[in-house]
């Protein structure tokens, strides 16, 4: 978490915040460069920061707060057409701004009434926006269409697809559901069932949950594509830091607080990674520097593991090319850190009660799980 708060203002600027953190060789010395703008990493980093002290907000936002980030990105979500934008701003706006924002609730009924296809993650995160909010005004509207959208993707293995539906991803990738995909539904509906006691979106949480622990690597690596079919892994690599110490934590953490199975070991198990990672030697934590970096992965062109597992795990399930491995070694460390790691990371861990806000008499627990980790 100190490394979070060192690391975001260097990639803070104009009020939001930047896409990528990245190490350039300038001459012959090594350097970071901050690139681009992200609309969706600065409503992240909002909801991150709203739960640290205010002296501190101040000091990385240049004097503003993540009220004041929260309600700016609002305003700019207004006139995002990214619906993961608009329902991270939703969130950030009802969690760090602490108030409904009408006119991004409009946009998400929109979209989630059309037919558009939706991503996983976007469908996710816009129940959990909806959630927070309802405090704040109504959101019914986005709860129920976001949640039948988000159940309509679930899979006999437990596992979520990309894109709901999942044949909107083409017909070679319609089985495969990454990372991402798990835990932000785990996330969302550990919550719906804390908010209105459904007991099928935590049977549904529950059983992703339980797959993506049973399918962690033998040194808690949390792996990249699945396959929902079976629920096998299509391709392990890369191995993302943020998912490490952030988001299976802040997943695994609301399921637990909600009332679900407590898998503590396996996030334990997944942060020992960031120091006993097995694939490479060099550090991932560069803590004087402010980052983690991003990720391990293959020495590959082009992706090209990632494209041929896509391909023969659609042809028949499980058939992977012998002798990737060895081919295409996950040997090469990605020299950048984004401002949503961090702060997932700061979320993850700090955000504690946020479960226990949607249902009145449950009692937050993180920070004897903290204890105990």
């Amino acid at each position: 978490m100190n490394i979070a708060k060192r690391g975001l203002p260097r990639m803070h600027r104009k009020g939001a915040f930047g896409h990528t953190l990245r190490a350039v060789k300038i001459n012959s010395d090594w350097t970071e460069r901050l690139e681009g703008d992200s609309l969706r990493y600065t409503a992240i980093a909002a909801l991150g920061l709203s739960y640290i002290d205010r002296g501190t907000q101040q000091l990385i936002l240049n004097g503003d707060t993540a009220f004041d980030l929260a309600h700016a990105c609002a305003v700019r979500a207004t006139t995002s057409a990214d619906m993961g934008a608009i329902a991270l701003a939703a969130w950030a706006a009802a969690e760090a701004g602490r108030f409904h924002s009408v006119a991004l609730f409009r946009q998400l009924v929109q979209v989630l009434s059309s037919d558009t296809p939706i991503a996983t993650v976007d469908c996710a995160w816009a129940l959990s926006a909806a959630l927070a909010a309802r405090q704040f005004g109504d959101t019914q509207d986005v709860v129920s269409l976001a949640t039948k959208r988000l159940m309509s993707g679930r899979s006999a293995s437990g596992l979520f697809p990309h894109m709901l539906p999942a044949s909107a991803s083409g017909r070679f990738r319609a089985h495969i559901g990454c990372f991402a995909d798990q835990v932000y539904p785990i996330q969302a509906l550990a919550r719906l069932y804390t908010a209105r006691s459904d007991v099928e979106a935590l049977s549904a949480a529950e059983a992703c949950a339980e797959r993506i622990c049973a399918l962690q690597g033998p040194a808690g690596q949390w792996w990249w594509h699945y396959d929902t079919r079976n629920g096998g892994v299509v391709e392990g690599y890369p191995v993302y830091s943020v998912h490490q110490h952030a988001m299976a934590p802040m997943a695994l953490l609301d399921l637990r607080e909600a009332g679900g199975t407590d898998h503590s070991q396996a996030i334990i198990k997944g942060m020992r990674w960031l120091d006993e990672h097995p694939e490479v030697s060099m550090p991932l934590v560069a803590s004087e520097k402010g980052v983690i970096w991003r990720k391990v992965a293959r020495r590959e062109p082009r992706k090209v593991v990632r494209a041929l597992s896509a391909v023969t795990t659609s042809l028949l399930r499980g058939w992977h090319v012998p002798g990737l491995d060895m081919l295409f070694p996950p040997v090469r460390i990605d020299y950048e850190c984004r401002p949503y790691e961090l702060g997932w990371l700061l979320y993850a861990w700090l955000a504690g009660g946020v479960v226990a806000r949607l249902s009145p008499g449950l009692t937050a627990d993180r920070p004897a799980i903290l204890k105990e980790i």
